[in-house]
């Protein structure tokens, strides 16, 4: 389980997090939806370690945990990042073996076959010779998400996956996240479609902006699945 206690965070005089709090339990599902500018991406990327938050508390299974413990944190939690983040230089079995050979220490032959697993997971089976020049936008996405669960985190985030994907493609999307869930898996998804966080989610935070700070919603939605 994720907790984030009263966590701040600003740029410069903007208050861009004002005593945020959060949970996502074991397995489930939390959708942070909002508007752009509430400050959905600036949490995502707190709680991932790309930002350093001003002043708050982040716990794993009641735990301290610090997301800026770099190796620590690939460990604990993956990213799969709205732009894809895929290395061009690259192939798709490349760009999946990178972090758990180099991070992980798995040797070549056995970070390639977890890779493969997950690429017949995807339906990217046929994929694994080629670079990210020739894959669609859908194809991308799901490299992102072997990428991310190569690591095998106890916690995958993603940020905005739907936000350059036609609507056949959400609902692959969604299918994947969803499948991911029934596998045990805690997802902490940032996404303004909130369409798709109901399809999802557990669990919705709603979040929105200020003159100078992002409120939290005190009544979460519980949703079914």
């Amino acid at each position: 389980m994720l907790e984030v206690k009263n966590l701040k965070k600003s740029f410069g005089n903007r208050v861009i997090l004002d005593n945020v709090n959060l949970t996502v339990k074991d397995g489930e599902i939390l959708s942070i939806v909002g508007p752009s500018g509430a400050g959905k991406t600036t949490l995502l990327r707190c709680i991932t370690g790309l930002e350093t938050a001003d002043s708050g508390q982040f716990l794993i299974d009641g735990q301290a945990f610090d997301p800026q413990g770099n190796e620590e944190t690939d460990r604990v939690i993956g990213v799969v990042f709205q732009d894809y983040n895929l290395f061009p230089n690259l192939s798709v079995m490349e760009n999946i073996t990178l972090a758990p050979t180099m991070v992980l220490k798995k040797d070549k032959a056995t970070a390639e076959k977890e890779a493969k697993e997950l690429l017949d997971e995807l339906g990217l089976d046929d994929k694994g010779s080629l670079y990210p020049y020739q894959l669609s936008g859908g194809q991308k996405q799901r490299v992102a998400i072997a990428r991310a669960l190569a690591m095998k985190p106890k916690i995958l985030c993603y940020d905005e996956p739907t936000s350059a994907l036609d609507p056949t493609m959400r609902k692959e999307v969604a299918k994947i996240i969803l499948g991911l869930k029934k596998d045990g898996m805690t997802q902490l998804v940032v996404t303004h479609d909130f369409t798709f966080a109901d399809t999802i989610a557990d669990d919705i935070l709603k979040v929105k902006a200020l003159d100078k700070s992002l409120n939290q919603v005190q009544d979460v939605e519980n949703q079914e699945n």
